[in-house]
């Protein structure tokens, strides 16, 4: 009976591991999300830059 419930703690535990590596799993996706939204943005931000840059170098000439 002592083997059974020392079973059934590990099992326990097994479970609350793995709801802890699904929590981290979906942190690090959230994570990757927001590296590629500041990536995009900072593609944006570039474009952005360049067109000014060309604007300004064309009221220049």
């Amino acid at each position: 009976m002592a083997l059974q419930g020392h079973a059934l703690t590990l099992y326990r535990d097994a479970l609350a591991l793995q709801g802890h590596a699904l929590t981290l799993y979906r942190d690090a996706l959230a994570l990757q999300r927001n590296a590629l939204t500041l990536y995009w943005d900072a593609l944006a931000l570039q474009g952005i830059a360049k067109f000014n840059s060309l604007r300004i170098n064309e009221m220049l000439y």
